[in-house]
C-alpha cells in the first residue's frame, strides 16, 4: 500500500485528522486510556509556537484516506550555560545561557489498521526534514516510559537517544479551597515582572524558551505567582523587580499558570464501573459533608480541562514550602475552571517535594528523547548537547503539552 506524506490542509483534512486523533489514545492508566480532544482544531497544540507544521499520511489510489498525522514546532531554547558570575552586588547569581534551535515532534498518531508498515517512520523523517530547513540543530520528543512502540520507533529506527526523564505530577481539583500556609505570602506578578525574573534566574535552565515574553503574554497564560515568606519586606510592600532581584528573600518560589483547556480537553475512557462509582461516591460524600473536606475525585470520565504550572523554581531552605503555597493558590484558582492541576518537573528538582500529586493520575517517568540533526553544526559552548549530564531543573514550555 502506497502512502503519501504531505502538509495538512485545514480546508480539506480537518475532519479526517480529527478522526485519527480520536482513535489514538495519548496515555494509559491500568486498563483505562487517556484521550485528547483538540476542540475542533488539529493545529491547536502547535499554533502557539513561533514556527509550526502539521503533516498527514494519506493512502493513494481511487479512495484516499488519512491514516496518520504528526505535528512539529521549532524554537530557540537554552541547552546549558556558561560559568555563573556574581550579579550586581546582590545575592542572586546571574547565569549566561547557551541557546540552540530545536524542533519538537509531538502529536504523532497512526491508525491501528496502518501501524507497523512504516507510516510513523515516514512522518517523523519528513518532519525532521522541515526542522533542518528551519536550521534546527536538534530534534526531541516526549513519551511515557511504558509506550514501548513509540520508544522503539524513535530510539530504534530514528536515531534518538533517551535524554531526560521528568515526572508529571497531577492532582485533582477539589470542591473546597486549600488554606494557605501561614509561613508564606503569594504575590501575583504582571508579565513584565515575571519575564525579568525568569530571564535573570531561569534563562540557563535546560529548554528555557528564548521567547518567554511571548509565552507569558499568551492569553492562555493565566497568572504568574511568587511566594515569599510572610512578614518579609517583599510581602509587606513590593520593592520592584530590580530591587527584588538584587536582594531577594532567603527563600522564595514562583510558577506560572497555563490553561490547557484553551487548547485541548482530556477524558479517561475504559475505566471500570467500580472506579467510576468510587469516584462518584467521593463527590457525593464531599457535597453532603463539605466541612469534613473529604478528598473528592472530579468527573474525569467526561471531557475535562487541566491547568498546568510551568516555570516552577526558586531558592532557599524553605523554597519547597514556598512552592507548596504557589500550588495551593493555583489550585484554588482552578476551582470551577479545571478538573486537575499538573506540573512536569525534573527527577532531581529540589522543589518537587512541595508539589502535591496523586499517584493514580501522575506519570512517574516521562521519557524525553533527543537527536542531533546535523554533525556540521557548531559544537558551541556546551559541545554535543545529547551527551550532556542533566541539571537539577528543566523548563517545560506549556505550548508543547
Amino acid at each position: 500500500m502506497a502512502i503519501v506524506v504531505r502538509e495538512y490542509d485545514a480546508k480539506t483534512d480537518r475532519s479526517a485528522a480529527e478522526a485519527v486523533d480520536r482513535m489514538c489514545e495519548v496515555g494509559t492508566s491500568g486498563k483505562a486510556s487517556l484521550c485528547m480532544d483538540l476542540l475542533g482544531d488539529p493545529l491547536s497544540r502547535v499554533r502557539h509556537s513561533p514556527a509550526y507544521l502539521m503533516l498527514v499520511a494519506e493512502t493513494t489510489g481511487p479512495v484516499k484516506e488519512i491514516v496518520g498525522v504528526v505535528r512539529g514546532s521549532v524554537k530557540v531554547i537554552a541547552c546549558g550555560r556558561n560559568n555563573p558570575r556574581q550579579g550586581g552586588g546582590g545575592t542572586m547569581k546571574s547565569r549566561t545561557p547557551v541557546y540552540t534551535k530545536v524542533g519538537y515532534v509531538l502529536g504523532l498518531r497512526v491508525l491501528p489498521s496502518h501501524r507497523r508498515i512504516g507510516v510513523g517512520l515516514e512522518l517523523v523523517k519528513r518532519m525532521e526534514d522541515w526542522f533542518r530547513e528551519k536550521a534546527a540543530e536538534y530534534a526531541y520528543m516526549a513519551t511515557e516510559k511504558g509506550n514501548a512502540a513509540s520508544l522503539r520507533l524513535f530510539t530504534g529506527r530514528c536515531g534518538y537517544t533517551k535524554f531526560r526523564t521528568p515526572s508529571i505530577l497531577v492532582h485533582p481539583v477539589f470542591a473546597h479551597r486549600f488554606a494557605l500556609p501561614r509561613c508564606a505570602a503569594v504575590l501575583r506578578l504582571p508579565p513584565a515582572y515575571a519575564e525579568a525574573i525568569y530571564r535573570r534566574r531561569f534563562s540557563a535552565t535546560e529548554f528555557f524558551p528564548r521567547d518567554i515574553d511571548a509565552v507569558l503574554a499568551n492569553p492562555l497564560s493565566v497568572a504568574t505567582l511568587l511566594a515569599v515568606p510572610a512578614g518579609c519586606a517583599a510581602a509587606e510592600r513590593w520593592p520592584g523587580v530590580e530591587a527584588f532581584l538584587a536582594a531577594p528573600p532567603e527563600s522564595w518560589a514562583m510558577a506560572s499558570v497555563w490553561d490547557s483547556g484553551g487548547v485541548f480537553q482530556l477524558e479517561v475512557r475504559g475505566a471500570s464501573r467500580l472506579r467510576r462509582a468510587a469516584a462518584a461516591a467521593t463527590r457525593a460524600a464531599d457535597r453532603a459533608a463539605p466541612w469534613l473536606r473529604i478528598p473528592s475525585v472530579p468527573d474525569l470520565f467526561r471531557p475535562f480541562r487541566a491547568w498546568f504550572l510551568y516555570g516552577i523554581g526558586g531558592e532557599g531552605p524553605e523554597a519547597a514550602a514556598m512552592a507548596a503555597a504557589v500550588w495551593r493558590v493555583a489550585h484554588n484558582g482552578a476551582m470551577g475552571a479545571a478538573a486537575v492541576v499538573a506540573v512536569e518537573v525534573a527527577e532531581t528538582e529540589p522543589l518537587r517535594q512541595g508539589i502535591p500529586r496523586w499517584r493514580q493520575l501522575s506519570v512517574a517517568e516521562d521519557v524525553w528523547c533527543v537527536k542531533r540533526l546535523a554533525e556540521e553544526y557548531s559544537d558551541g559552548a556546551v559541545g554535543d548537547w545529547t551527551k550532556s549530564a542533566p541539571g537539577s531543573s528543566i523548563f517545560v514550555d506549556p505550548r508543547e503539552l
